[in-house]
């Protein structure tokens, strides 16, 4: 099985890679000190099995595991007991070892792996026809008016109060609507709520930056709950 480490503690990455080294099963194809640089090696390499930690700066071990859209199988590594009932909600995970890590509790968490890769691999998937939506556009009431907006031009949209401000390339627009009811009707492969108050085309993004995004001259803030999964939309080079 092809795997990875993910811990940001170069120790704990030294003792999990000599431990994989004793196991002929396991090949050690990459090392990471944080989340971000794994999800760039992910999203162009295929993995069977992540050695992860939980407690890492700024992207936790969770945070990390909900940025991927079919996650390998996951051996979950910390220093931390308390959140072993959290992290077997994610059918992902096969295992949690405590550091420090015994060879015995290794070769059992291995094993564990091994049992799960295999019965994955033997099963065939079946892949049913997608429909896709071709609309393009949507219609907004000003006025008396139905005032056509194309997709592809809205930039941002912003809740305030009982209105939405729909911000395009061209023009602004204020619409009695809330949040909700337009994230409905926007495809959902352009557009991401990143926050309680906003909605963004995730292709007219400039640049990230710790809890932000800059879309054209504005600085649209990003909640913690809602980072994963814009993480999991860019295409990291």
């Amino acid at each position: 099985m092809n795997c990875i480490i993910i811990d940001d503690e170069e120790m704990a990455r030294a003792i999990i890679a000599q431990m994989i080294e004793n196991h002929n099963e396991l090949t050690l194809v990459e090392r990471f000190s944080n989340a971000i640089q794994a999800i760039k090696f992910l999203n162009q390499n295929e993995v069977d099995l992540i050695f992860l930690d939980i407690h890492m700066p700024d992207f936790t071990g969770f945070d990390f595991i909900q940025t991927l859209k079919n996650p390998p199988k996951i051996i979950l590594v910390t220093s931390d007991k308390n959140f072993a009932i959290e992290a077997f909600e994610y059918d992902c995970i096969v295992d949690y070892l405590v550091k420090p890590i015994t060879e015995d509790r290794f070769q059992k968490a291995l094993q564990k792996a091994t049992a799960t890769v295999m019965s994955n691999s033997s099963k065939v998937a079946t892949k049913q026809p997608v429909s896709e939506d071709t609309t393009k556009e949507f219609y907004v009431n000003i006025d008396r008016r139905l005032i056509k907006i194309e997709f592809e031009s809205v930039k941002v949209v912003e809740a305030k109060g009982d209105y939405i401000h729909i911000k395009t390339d061209s023009k602004n627009y204020i619409v009695h609507s809330t949040l909700k009811k337009i994230e409905e009707k926007l495809p959902e492969h352009l557009f991401l709520k990143v926050h309680r108050s906003f909605i963004i085309n995730t292709q007219k993004i400039i640049d990230i930056e710790d809890n932000s995004v800059l879309i054209g001259k504005e600085v649209v803030p990003v909640s913690r709950a809602n980072r994963p999964e814009l993480m999991k939309r860019l295409n990291l080079l």
